[in-house]
């Protein structure tokens, strides 16, 4: 089924997913999970209320009791599995994608994730046989439960410092505002509103902040309104990009650095963890700090799973994911607890943003830059050959080479057709004509692949 992805299910609405799907699906969690209460969230897209109902249906439909929590974003979700004691939760959303699109992403107790290898495939060949399937003589309970208030404290919990600043927030209409709001009558801050009201239709831009189109506004607020940083929210909230007090963006593998060392001064000697895209200056920062720097797949599910084998503390993605161990059992990522946490590292240093961020743009960097190729396994493979003998070359995600003054990732996505290359140099000269280097291979081996 086309809807099932490798972390979540997602597809267009209706015509890959609608009202008996999403009943269908309901039916398949709750047997999975075999047991509740279930919580549910969800998010503001306009089919939410409508997929959100069947979904619940579903589910009590199975015999299993659900916990409502309303209309949040999905971090609020995992905290509520956590703090109401749910065995699973789902959150009702497509997270960046545009409007036509919904889904819904599914986590155990704890807010431990199912993705593709934890159990999303088993949910998958569920679906037809539960639809089929007789109801439950007992129909499962549904109660409203409220979380906002609650979930402040809690996203408020990994800071310390409160200082006095100016801000630029763009919520890109999402749901970062439902749980924000609160957080922010806590922080004696000065906004720069943008898009707080939730829609579902997104009128203004994209909320997917990793695209530097939808960062143009909340750049230009930063600017114009003299701001000392701003901040732009994914579409349901578990991510957040930067930009410093000059409305320049700063890549979330360099926000990582910044506050894994701030946490470091609390939890001294402390494992801390980044995906493997991320410039080298992160491991030295951790490393700098004290910490224990490991590297880790791209993936929540599989980020999450290696914090809590590790007992990491902290872990960032460079797609915008910041991973926070909230306590023993709960690890989730979080853009608003970030935003709180940034905040932190800027009350502590008391130094402007691009301050603190500019001793760590030392290397130059490529980007993600994507590439359609006919057999991502054949480019990776053949690649793979011709550096064999590399000083370092792993295959913990896709390839990864590491040689004295470079190194580069290529990976096939789990979400698109494409293959992904991340590089990184010493200097600018360097990381152009290795790139380019690279990027020839890849449209080589592209066309040989489809032969």
């Amino acid at each position: 089924m086309a809807l099932f992805k490798a972390y979540d299910i997602r597809g267009v609405v209706p015509d890959e997913l609608d009202a008996k799907k999403a009943y269908s699906i309901g039916r398949a969690i709750a047997s999975f999970i075999g047991t509740g209460p279930i919580a549910v969230g969800r998010d503001a897209r306009i089919h939410s209320p409508e997929l959100t109902r069947a979904l619940v249906d579903g589910i009590r439909d199975e015999g299993v009791d659900v916990l409502d929590v309303g209309m949040v974003a999905t971090p609020m979700l995992y905290f509520g599995v956590e703090h109401l004691g749910a065995e699973a939760g789902v959150m009702v959303t497509a997270s960046h994608n545009p409007g036509e699109y919904n889904g819904f992403k599914i986590c155990r107790a704890h807010a431990v994730p199912v993705g593709e290898a934890s159990g999303l495939r088993e949910i998958e060949a569920l679906v037809s046989e539960r639809a089929a399937a007789p109801r439950a003589a007992s129909r499962g309970a549904l109660s409203q439960r409220e979380i906002v208030v609650a979930y402040a404290d809690h996203a408020l919990s990994v800071g310390e410092h409160r200082p006095p600043l100016k801000i630029a927030i763009d919520c890109g209409n999402g749901m970062a505002s439902v749980g924000l709001l609160p957080v922010l009558e806590a922080l004696p801050v000065d906004v720069v509103r943008l898009y707080f009201e939730p829609d579902g239709s997104f009128p203004n831009h994209e909320a997917d902040p990793l695209k530097l189109e939808n960062l143009q506004d909340v750049c230009e607020a930063v600017r114009r309104e003299g701001a000392d940083f701003g901040v732009a929210f994914d579409g349901d909230g578990d991510r957040a990009v930067f930009v410093d007090g000059g409305g320049e963006p700063i890549s979330a593998d360099l926000a990582t650095a910044l506050i894994a060392r701030r946490l470091l001064k609390r939890h001294a000697g402390a494992r801390v963890l980044y995906d493997l895209r991320s410039s080298r200056v992160v491991a030295q920062e951790i490393e700098r700090g004290g910490g224990d720097a490991g590297i880790c797949r791209v993936g929540h599910s599989f980020v999450k799973a290696q914090m809590r084998e590790e007992g990491a503390i902290f872990a960032g993605e460079l797609s915008g994911h910041l991973y926070f161990r909230f306590s023993k059992d709960l690890i989730a990522d979080d853009g608003i607890a970030a935003l709180v946490a940034l905040l932190d590292v800027l009350g502590a240093e008391g130094r402007p943003l691009a301050e603190l961020i500019e001793p760590l743009r030392c290397y130059s960097a490529s980007g993600e830059i994507n590439r359609r190729v006919a057999d991502a396994d054949f480019v990776i493979e053949s690649i793979a050959a011709e550096h064999a003998d590399a000083p370092e070359l792993s295959r913990l995600d896709g390839l990864l080479v590491r040689y004295a003054t470079w190194w580069f990732n290529i990976r096939a996505s789990n979400t698109e057709p494409v293959l992904r290359l991340n590089l990184e140099a010493d200097t600018d000269d360097e990381m152009t004509r290795r790139r380019d280097e690279i990027l020839g291979k890849i449209a080589v081996l592209g066309e040989r692949g489809s032969s």
